[in-house]
């Protein structure tokens, strides 16, 4: 739908602008510590001063050392205060406001087992609040209840006023007046009477005599943020039970809430409100915990709703005009525990309702919260009161619709410690909530004391009546005249005849009727001298009257003088509102400087702070590099230092390679020497011998000793090398970036039935179960250093692909010189590989060369790769 089709939300009703507030009020009482419990862990110092020690073994802080906390509040309750004390300091004035049509709203709050429900409740001999909130308000109502069924609810929250004739018919309809309602139950219900002693009772003053009451209550329960009534009466199935209906929030035409078809029970005297109470107990959710035999697991509410409606002119019926009706109520509230699962041990169910108890708590705290932010800081934050139906329901009462008290209640056993301390910090915070304090709602206009004038007329005509010699009759007056004069006359005698000639019958009828003829004339002189006497009182009454119009005659002119003098006071009055309004004017121009003042103090705070932030971030980005660079130091110079070892082993290396060379020729040529002194053998003529080349062994730095060890003098023998592992029959994905540079080297790593990609996907990786990354790097001698990152791919608990890298195999290219073969020149004469002529005539020299360079070139992946180089003569 368009916002142009939609219903105009219909705006809320202007009320009376109210600047006085008032904060919660917040009460603590201490439960008694229980008999198995022998540490405590609460200490009340003061009436408003309680103070929390930490149990032993628990820490609070970092040196290990308790902490002791002290909690201030509106006033505390120790262990010796009575349920008729707590009463009296927290519920009476909330009941002496619901007389006063207004609304209250009480609710307790505290931790598993710390007495919520005996506060609210009670026991017999030891009412809680609610009974003597019951009792008090009967008890000061009484006399000026109307009859039943004179008050109707509606369907919205609102009552009308029925006419006695309707009200008659209806008790007619519902079953001759029953009063109590039927409970089924084996063992009767208990009586408030029980419950308070008669010397424990309570009266309000100055209660309004000229109206008409009638009180109204119902009960519900919020579970698992459900609304449910527990006044209905459903039929019950024992094949098959229904579960309960839950309820819905609705709002009225003056946006309060209420929960839409909710029962609402007529009661007319505390036990009878005790007993419908007592009924949806027995309904309520409770369980067995390890904290508690019976935990409640749902929040209850009970509402007692009083409609008032001010009695006509004459002060004998009610006007029958809504508008002039009356409605306020008191809501008395029973949180249900916050606790830890852990501690309850509970399972299942249990553990479903805990959370539900503690999520709606939470978001009671968080209403609290943010209207304390709103209200100290200035802020216009939402409050998210449609998060948890309690909040919903009571979202009237935080705005402006009654007064609100809150009564916390806490277990004083080390066990609770720790959940105490946060409803303690709760309560704190719920005491610097302030709510405004509701408007004293219009009287009606008729004169007071009509009820009064009405009562005293009719004993008066009743006292005359007595004294005429009537019968007396409060009720009804008239009708007991009429009874008075028809039982007065003398009875007929029988009047059956039979006999014809019978003579007495007759005349003694004749003789009777005359005698209740004269009789009656009597009565009926009587009756008109008693009516003259009538004439002539309210004759004497309209005299009165008349004196008393002059005398309001006169009192109407000494009004009339008054009036101007009013009049005047008015005109003094206005003119110092304007003054009023002025000097307001300028004290708003100066809140709204003030206000601009601290918002720019507040914006240059958050500057500061943020410019204060960015300091510290840069502080610690720069501390950051400095270990970073301390670190590239340290590790370029254990890098150098490596490299300078690396090439002192080589020049080392080198060095012996030209001193084993040198010690090569003189062996030849000692060899030679002794050749040519041998007799009789021709001397051959002298010739180069190429140098036999150290193996890789050999020529590998030595690792530092006490003492060079001695050179091999024999070729050795490459080791057999291990195979890769990616030669093996696994399925690969072989990952080379597009960066990749190809070496040119003779030996290249090939991976059979591998799929290669340079980017790798989850497709691909789905396929194999083995990973290979081609990495390259310079090394530190200016060479391309190749590595293979090899891994396994392994399936995650969510359906994809992971690697995980197991071995990495690094190939490396290294080129070094070696002796060559020197061809003949054109001249024929042959040259060394050092610049000394020789020939490749001896064969231990050859062999020696092609072993060497076979051994270089059977390289595998994973092992270095030397090249051997060839330099020819020009």
């Amino acid at each position: 739908f368009s916002r142009k089709g939609r219903t105009p939300r219909r705006p809320p009703p202007k009320k009376p602008p109210n600047s006085q507030k008032d904060p919660v009020g917040v009460y603590c009482r201490v439960r008694p510590l229980g008999a198995g419990d022998e540490e405590c862990c609460i200490e009340v110092i003061s009436t408003t001063t309680i103070q929390l020690h930490a149990p032993e073994g628990f820490k609070t802080n970092r040196n290990g050392e308790y902490k002791e906390t002290q909690y201030s509040f509106k006033k505390v309750f120790g262990i010796s205060v009575s349920q008729m004390e707590l009463f009296e300091d927290v519920a009476k004035p909330l009941v002496d406001d619901l007389i006063h049509g207004k609304n209250g709203l009480l609710f307790t709050y505290g931790v598993t087992g710390s007495g919520k429900t005996f506060t609210m409740t009670g026991s017999p001999g030891q009412g809680g609040l609610l009974p003597r909130s019951l009792n008090m308000i009967f008890n000061s109502i009484g006399p000026y209840q109307a009859n039943r069924y004179i008050f109707k609810t509606d369907d919205k929250n609102g009552m009308e006023v029925q006419s006695e004739v309707d009200a008659l018919l209806e008790r007619q309809r519902r079953g001759n007046n029953v009063t109590v309602p039927k409970t089924p139950s084996q063992k009767p219900d208990p009586e408030i009477a029980d419950m308070i002693k008669p010397d424990e009772a309570y009266k309000a003053d100055g209660v309004d005599a000229d109206s008409g009451y009638s009180i109204f209550v119902s009960y519900i329960e919020i579970y698992n943020n459900y609304i449910y009534d527990l006044l209905e009466e459903t039929q019950e199935d024992a094949i098959k039970p229904k579960p309960p209906q839950s309820k819905i929030l609705r709002e009225d035409q003056n946006h309060n809430m209420y929960v839409a078809g909710c029962m609402e029970v007529e009661v007319k005297s505390a036990e009878e409100a005790f007993q419908v109470f007592w009924r949806g107990q027995k309904k309520r959710k409770v369980a067995n915990t390890c904290l508690n035999r019976e935990s409640s697991r749902s929040h209850s509410v009970f509402i007692i709703k009083m409609a008032q409606a001010p009695l006509d002119a004459d002060g004998t019926d009610l006007l029958q005009d809504k508008n002039q009706v009356s409605v306020s109520q008191l809501c008395l509230v029973d949180l249900a525990g916050s606790e830890r699962t852990g501690r309850t041990g509970a399972e299942g169910t249990r553990i479903r309702e805990a959370g539900n108890i503690n999520q709606s708590l939470l978001n009671l705290r968080t209403c609290i919260e943010i209207l304390r932010e709103n209200q100290m800081c200035g802020t216009n934050r939402m409050v998210p009161y449609r998060d948890s139906k309690v909040t919903h329901l009571f979202k009237n009462y935080f705005d402006g619709e009654g007064k609100v008290r809150m009564v916390v209640c806490v277990n004083p056993k080390a066990d609770d410690y720790e959940e105490t301390l946060l409803v303690m910090r709760f309560a704190e915070m719920t005491q610097e909530v302030e709510v405004a304090r509701p408007v004293d709602r219009p009287i009606c206009g008729f004169t007071p004391g009509r009820r009064h004038r009405n009562q005293a007329f009719k004993e008066e005509l009743s006292r005359r009546l007595e004294e005429r010699g009537g019968p007396v009759d409060r009720g009804n007056n008239v009708s007991s005249v009429m009874n008075y004069m028809v039982h007065s006359l003398p009875p007929l005698p029988s009047s059956e005849l039979t006999d014809p000639h019978d003579d007495i019958t007759l005349p003694r009828l004749i003789e009777a009727l005359q005698n209740r003829h004269r009789i009656r004339q009597m009565m009926i002189e009587d009756y008109n001298k008693a009516a003259n006497m009538m004439k002539s009182m309210l004759q004497d009454l309209d005299a009165n009257l008349i004196s008393k119009d002059n005398f309001i005659h006169e009192q109407n002119g000494k009004l009339a003088e008054r009036d101007k003098i009013i009049q005047s006071n008015k005109a003094e009055m206005e003119r110092l509102e304007k003054k009023n309004k002025m000097q307001e004017h300028k004290i708003d121009i100066l809140q709204k400087t003030t206000k601009i003042y601290e918002d720019d103090k507040r914006s240059m705070q958050q500057e500061l702070e943020t410019r204060e932030q960015r300091l510290h971030r840069e502080l610690s980005e720069k501390r950051r590099m400095e270990q970073r660079m301390h670190g590239m130091v340290s590790d370029t110079q254990h890098k150098w230092e490596k490299e300078c070892e690396r090439r002192v082993n080589a020049m080392q290396l080198e060095m012996q390679n030209k001193l084993w060379v040198k010690d090569e020729k003189l062996k030849q040529l000692k060899a030679i020497v002794t050749e040519s002194k041998t007799p009789g053998r021709p001397q051959p003529p002298p010739r180069q011998t190429q140098p036999q080349r150290p193996s890789r062994e050999e020529r590998l730095p030595a690792k530092r000793s006490a003492s060079p060890s001695p050179l091999p003098t024999t070729t050795p023998v490459r080791p057999l090398h291990r195979r890769s592992r990616s030669a093996g029959g696994e399925k690969w994905v072989d990952h080379k970036p597009t960066s990749s540079l190809d070496l040119g080297t003779v030996l290249q790593p090939v991976i059979p039935n591998a799929i290669q990609v340079s980017t790798p996907s989850e497709k691909n990786l789905s396929k194999c179960d083995k990973y290979v990354l081609t990495h390259q790097e310079v090394a530190s001698d200016g060479e391309i250093k190749t590595q293979l990152i090899k891994g396994d791919v392994l399936k995650t608990r969510g359906g994809g692909q992971a690697v995980q890298f197991t071995d990495i195999e690094t190939l490396k290219q290294e080129l070094t010189t070696v002796p060559s073969r020197k061809r003949k020149s054109s001249e024929g004469t042959p040259t060394g590989g050092d610049g000394t002529d020789g020939a490749w005539t001896d064969v231990e020299t050859r062999c020696s060369v092609a072993m060497e360079m076979r051994a270089g070139s059977n390289m595998g992946p994973g092992y270095e790769h030397h090249g051997i180089t060839k330099r020819r003569k020009p």
